[in-house]
């Protein structure tokens, strides 16, 4: 029983007090220590007074500070957190802080931070003192740099309460305990004389004056010191001499001090003031306020302390976005001050915020989370980036507005290293696929490809052995000419993961087609890249034992050291819709023509060169093309690197020059041709596959079907002009008989003619299939040209109208859309001779009857077959 009265009450105080705060003791009754609070273990402050060693006036002061800290709260006054007082031991238990004295030396030597800091701190002082003087009617008579306290968050806190007493009461200044105290008395204790003309707040604006100087002195050693104001800014050096006057009626009311400092130019208006002061009062404040003010914020950030930021800042963004509507202008900041965190408290606060944008359906906060990917990206966990950020991000391949799917194209980069097998192996190709081939905006197609080139380390070997060689083919055919020079340059890079033979039978001849292209941008890098390719091809042949070294990386899985997301905002290409949609508004206005600049010599290809050039970044508004100029014109394709790629000159984005660009035809209205040959170039690049795809058995019964129906629609067109020519040429009795001969021979011409058409139409290209396909007025045509020269190519090239009126036109590239299976001999049957009678004719007819009968009892017969059978998946059901 008498152990349970004896034991220590002090182990009831439910904190861990830690070591003492040195210095302080020498200017306060107490000693501050660290603590921590048992559980939570959370950082807070315990002030402790001995009450066995001190004296009864020391008991006394220590206790009447504890009651005015329980019942003073003001945001610039130190906050009370608990308290135990027992027979031996005092605790006062308040927030985690530091005294003003010994933080002192932790402040920035930068003059612009330090500037715009010490003007927060000595505002919240004066405005703690005008809260107690002219509210609470009270004066402090303690203010000095031992009586203020900076918590985690950099904030000034008044504390040191022990001398608070009534402002209505007796001016005689306190005595202070200790004796260090007595530098900051001020004159009128020692001249009483001047007391009748003090005020309720003239001996604490002598504090804040001797503050006010330690704040950019240090500590004050004597009195006379205070006479030096060199140190002392400008536009707080009248003021300064004001609070230190010898006259305490000439001392100015806090409230008017910071009245006069907020005035424009004053010392308390700048820019971490106006900041935390709107954050203070954000909940008032309406959304157009806030959008102009976090808009703003971003640019400021870097003049203001860390532990403001971290402490001060950086939780009012969080809160105003999660509570308030603040909308998606606070995301630029919150992202870059995120990056003060440590990685625990990252995951905590930053990331559930992110995870929560992402499901967003606002168009402008899914674009500025896409366009700062990078600033949170490395704290992402995979499975958050797999689970929960990759299926929203995805929707952006499909949306409508180009700007975001542009920004989701490049998102990838960041993304790729984090994604799984089947969300980067299977969906983004799959997407990639579709946006390289069908989107209107050539420079989405553009970067579709240089993306595809940039995350290549990423792939599964398998998966890109498949995938890269035809996508980078696919894009060396689009109209659009910046494309085509990324098709070449990602060739060039990704050089290491190409076999060689799939090098010398693929990508040479792909890559030759293009020395003929018309624009130089394009041909310039396509013999580089050429030479490159061939002087591989030509160290393996002289050396066969270099084929293993040449193919290593094929089927390598790791990814290279040198990711291509940190290159990424260098790319020319950056902000290419951007300039569409400024063409878009300003149509008016004439477009600058593509320019061709030459070339920068880049990095090895044969061994990629570590370092990589340096990069200029686009501006989202306005873009500026990469030059590089290069006076080696001898400079081969293997000097193109991993890293350098990106560097080349990718000319003007300009939506003239590509076909497919609503613009474009609204531009060129009087080029309709050149317009028209381009479409047949697109139709022709963009129903490439990526893969090896499966031959649907039933496409030879089509399209014999098809060459039936193509026949018959001849004949009838053939005959009917025959017929009609006939009549005219009545009175020419004497050449019926060679009339007669050409009618059978037109008839010979049907079948291959037919077929031509019948492969022609086979293009999914809609507007392709209509400029192809056969007319009756075309054939008549064809029956005058046949009379005269039955035998001239020409005439069959006329008739199918494919050959690109226009010298603009790449010819190797739309030959190249051409099947030469289709051209296959015995199609063709030889014509007859006029001299040799009805009867070779009659038999030539009968031979293609017995032919067309033939052909129908297959196809009837494979129908059948078919029908008792299962369906394939994927067959249509005749």
């Amino acid at each position: 029983m008498w152990s349970f009265f004896s034991r220590d009450s002090s182990k009831d105080f439910p904190y861990d007090i830690g070591e003492p705060v040195a210095g302080f003791d020498n200017y306060s009754i107490w000693t501050l220590h660290k603590a921590k609070r048992k559980g939570t273990l959370e950082e807070v402050s315990v002030f402790v007074y001995d009450v066995r060693s001190g004296s009864d006036t020391k008991c006394e002061l220590a206790k009447a500070a504890l009651k005015r800290l329980k019942t003073l709260r003001h945001p610039s006054i130190l906050q009370y957190l608990d308290s135990l007082e027992t027979d031996k031991m005092l605790y006062v238990a308040t927030e985690a802080v530091e005294p003003l004295g010994t933080y002192f030396t932790k402040l920035a030597t930068d003059n612009v931070q330090k500037g715009l800091y010490l003007a927060w701190g000595i505002f919240q002082i004066t405005r703690a003192l005008s809260f107690l003087n002219n509210d609470g009617n009270l004066r402090h008579n303690n203010v000095s740099a031992w009586s203020v306290f900076v918590n985690a968050s950099g904030e000034w806190k008044l504390g040191s309460l022990e001398y608070v007493a009534a402002a209505d009461g007796n001016p005689m200044p306190p005595v202070k305990i200790p004796v260090t105290l007595e530098v900051y008395d001020s004159p009128e204790k020692n001249d009483q004389s001047k007391l009748k003309a003090a005020t309720k707040c003239s001996v604490d604006m002598w504090g804040l004056g001797c503050l006010v100087w330690e704040a950019f002195n240090g500590v004050l050693r004597q009195r006379s010191n205070l006479k030096d104001i060199e140190h002392i800014p400008k536009s707080l050096q009248s003021l300064y001499c004001e609070l230190v006057g010898a006259s305490p009626s000439n001392r100015p009311n806090p409230a008017d001090i910071i009245t006069r400092c907020r005035k424009p130019g004053g010392f308390f208006k700048n820019d971490l003031v106006d900041t935390l002061l709107f954050l203070e009062e954000i909940q008032i404040k309406d959304k157009a306020e806030k959008n102009r003010f976090f808009s703003g914020l971003t640019t400021h950030l870097e003049n203001f302390p860390d532990n403001v930021c971290k402490h001060k800042i950086l939780p009012q963004l969080i809160t105003a976005y999660e509570y308030g509507d603040a909308g998606s202008a606070v995301l630029a900041p919150m992202f870059k001050l995120g990056k003060l965190l440590d990685e625990v408290e990252y995951q905590k606060r930053i990331v559930p915020c992110v995870v929560k944008l992402f499901a967003s359906t606002d168009r402008v906060t899914r674009s500025r989370l896409l366009q700062q990917l990078d600033l949170f990206i490395a704290h992402l966990q995979p499975p958050v980036v797999n689970e929960q950020i990759f299926p929203q991000v995805a929707h952006g391949f499909l949306d409508t507005n180009a700007t975001i799917r542009e920004q989701t194209v490049k998102s990838i980069i960041h993304l790729a290293p984090k994604l799984n097998y089947n969300n980067l192996n299977v969906e983004v190709l799959r997407h990639f696929a579709r946006l390289q081939a069908r989107d209107d905006q050539g420079g989405i197609r553009t970067n579709t490809t240089v993306c595809l080139g940039k995350i290549a380390p990423h792939l599964h070997p398998q998966v890109r052995q498949r995938v890269l060689v035809s996508a980078f083919i696919r894009a060396m055919r689009d109209p659009f000419p910046p494309a085509r020079v990324a098709g070449v340059l990602a060739l060039a890079a990704t050089q290491q993961y190409f076999l060689l033979s799939e090098v010398a039978n693929r990508v040479l001849p792909s890559l030759c087609s293009l020395t003929v292209d018309p624009e130089k941008t394009v041909r310039e890098p396509a013999f580089k890249t050429i030479r490159g390719f061939l002087g591989k091809l030509e160290k393996v042949s002289e050396d066969p034992s270099l084929r293993e070294t040449m193919e290593a990386d094929v089927h390598t899985a790791t990814p290279s050291i040198g990711n291509a997301a940190a290159t990424w905002a260098g790319w020319a290409v950056t902000a290419v819709t951007a300039k569409f949609y400024r063409s878009q508004s300003d149509s008016s206005r004439p477009r600058p023509p593509l320019t061709g600049r030459n070339l920068s010599k880049p990095a090895s290809l044969e061994q990629p060169s570590s370092s990589s050039l340096s990069t200029t970044t686009s501006s989202v508004t306005s873009m500026t093309s990469l030059e590089h100029e290069s006076n080696d014109t001898s400079a081969s394709a293997s000097d193109y690197g991993n890293n350098d790629w990106d560097n080349e000159n990718w000319g003007e984005m300009d939506t003239s020059q590509d076909p497919s660009s609503p613009l474009a035809a609204s531009s060129n209205n009087g080029q309709l041709v050149t317009a028209n040959a381009l479409n047949e170039v697109r139709d022709g690049w963009d129903n490439e596959e990526w893969g090896s795809l499966e031959e649907d058995p039933c496409e030879e019964e089509e399209q014999a079907e098809q060459e039936q129906q193509q026949q018959q629609m001849a004949r009838q067109s053939i005959s009917s002009t025959t017929s009609s020519s006939q009549q005219q040429q009545r009175p020419l009795l004497p050449h019926q008989h060679q009339q007669q001969l050409q009618q059978h021979e037109l008839n010979d011409l049907i079948e291959p003619l037919a077929k031509l058409n019948s492969h022609i139409t086979t293009s999914p290209s809609r507007q392709q299939q209509q400029q192809s396909t056969l007319r009756p007025k075309e054939l008549a045509n064809l029956s005058s040209s046949a009379t005269t020269s039955p035998t001239t190519p020409g005439a069959l090239t006329n008739c199918n109208n494919i050959s690109p009126p226009s010298s603009h036109l790449n010819n190797s590239m739309h030959n190249a859309n051409w099947n030469s299976d289709s051209w296959a001999d015995g199609e063709f049957e030889p014509f007859d001779e006029p001299g040799l009678g009805n009867s070779k004719l009659d038999e030539a007819r009968r031979k293609r009857e017995e032919k067309k009968i033939q052909r129908q009892r297959e196809l009837e017969a494979r129908r059948a077959q078919r029908a008792t059978g299962p369906l394939k998946l994927g067959a249509k059901k005749l």
